[in-house]
């Protein structure tokens, strides 16, 4: 793709776009900005885009402003119908997302996580363990260091691993894995996808570019991913932590296999694997064969794994005060991924759920608020909803508190739990109500909880 005196237009100044701009800048375009927050609310971001010569446009998009363009790069949260959008794609005007643009100057094999949960977790690990085996190797995507940043400092041998969204997905038209990971599906971002077959679609569009030589890496224990077999041309591997497997990798009497058309070997026992949960299981079965598909050894996979810490604000341990443990899993942002976090313990939950709402269910988790959790407290805006669909004490439910802000929160269970205790994050929400992100969720959940005392 030549940029040399093309004219581009960014939507959108989260990371990603930012990251583009600036991309685009340096290699000869002439770009602008624009974006529907205030200048006050990107007075971050507009002084580095102006010292580049970037054209700044805040607070709304004009229609001019998308007229004329040879380029538009859309941030992932910018809806793909946005109508300027729309009317720039009536124009014959290319709408591309910043993945889509970074695939274009990556020169290397790209390994592309997707999933309703465990993406940024499978992701690191994945990356881990193929630097651990001398590979040189990028991470990035939505794990937070767009891809686009990874572009100018890749070199044809290097593997990209980069975790990729739903929104990411649906803006692609060449992007094309070597390896395409997708660690399961469940209901998620509802409140933009609308339905579930079309937030389905999104996810397995990282197989329509795929070719006979590539990889497609699908969790054999999930039936919608199972489904998506049928969409890819790519030698499909498997994982699975309930079934042995014809590809790829699954556990037996307690040790990870993994099998290719050279036959199988032993990679490591479940038990030296230090995350919880029986999700995590999966998210290193998934890393395992990806890593193994790169062409990493058993015995670099192995001690990769045993040397992984758990992500941050992913059911990360932060505290135990008087013998109660404090869980940070503020990147739990949908319903499947809260009931993952509440299957890592068995009893004695201290549960704040809470959040933006994503059109999600919650009644779908009674039946482990009724077995392993002592009390729910509701924070953000979508607590009204989510306490009309959760049981409470009287229907042989938790307790139930309306507790409003986190803080709040946290210290009415610090007030009541008991020794053996856990005190568990997992809001089943997106954080953009009361928080920036979920981050600064994770990052003031463990404040409060250092300052109780």
């Amino acid at each position: 793709m030549e940029l040399t005196g093309k004219r581009a237009l960014v939507v959108g100044l989260g990371k990603s776009g930012v990251a583009s701009a600036l991309f685009l800048k340096q290699h000869g375009a002439q770009v602008t900005v624009s974006d529907t927050k205030s200048g006050d609310e990107l007075r971050n971001e507009i002084p580095v885009l102006l010292d580049h010569g970037i054209t700044v446009e805040t607070g709304g998009h004009g229609d001019r402003t998308f007229r004329g363009q040879d380029l538009i790069v859309v941030s992932p949260g910018v809806p793909v119908d946005a109508p300027p959008l729309v009317q720039a794609r009536s124009l014959g005007e290319p709408v591309i997302g910043e993945i889509e643009l970074a695939a274009q100057f990556l020169p290397g094999p790209i390994v592309a996580i997707t999933g309703s949960n465990g993406k940024t977790t499978t992701t690191t690990l994945t990356g881990e363990i193929i630097a651990a085996d001398g590979f040189p190797v990028l991470v990035g995507g939505n794990i937070g260091t767009p891809a686009i940043s990874l572009a100018d400092r890749a070199e044809r041998g290097t593997v990209i691993v980069l975790e990729v969204s739903s929104f990411q997905l649906e803006t692609i038209q060449t992007f094309r894995p070597k390896i395409a990971v997708v660690l399961n599906v469940t209901p998620d971002h509802l409140d933009r996808h609308r339905t579930f077959d079309v937030y389905v679609n999104a996810k397995a569009r990282i197989f329509e570019n795929q070719h006979g030589d590539d990889f497609a890496v699908l969790n054999a224990d999930d039936p919608t991913c199972v489904s998506m077999a049928a969409r890819t041309k790519a030698q499909i591997f498997w994982f699975s932590r309930q079934k042995e497997v014809d590809h790829g990798t699954w556990v037996h009497d307690g040790n990870i296999f993994f099998r290719n058309a050279k036959g199988q070997r032993e990679i490591m026992q479940v038990s030296e694997i230090p995350l919880k949960g029986a999700h995590n299981l999966e998210n290193t079965l998934a890393a395992v064969c990806a890593s193994s598909l790169v062409g990493c050894a058993p015995r670099q996979v192995r001690q990769a794994v045993q040397n992984f810490k758990a992500v941050e604000h992913r059911l990360e341990f932060v505290a135990s005060i008087r013998g109660v443990d404090y869980y940070n899993d503020s990147k739990a942002t949908n319903v499947d991924a809260t009931i993952k976090a509440l299957e890592s313990f068995p009893a004695n939950i201290h549960l704040i759920l809470g959040g933006k709402d994503k059109g999600s269910d919650y009644s779908v988790l009674n039946d482990l608020l009724r077995k392993r959790v002592k009390r729910v407290y509701t924070i953000g805006a979508a607590a009204a909803k989510i306490e009309s669909q959760i049981i409470s004490e009287k229907n042989g439910g938790p307790e139930l508190i309306h507790a409003e802000t986190l803080e709040n929160a946290i210290r009415r269970a610090n007030a009541v739990a008991q020794p053996g205790d856990v005190v568990l994050l997992a809001p089943a929400c997106a954080s953009f109500d009361q928080f920036k992100s979920y981050e600064h969720r994770g990052k003031v959940f463990k404040e409060i909880v250092s300052s109780l005392t």
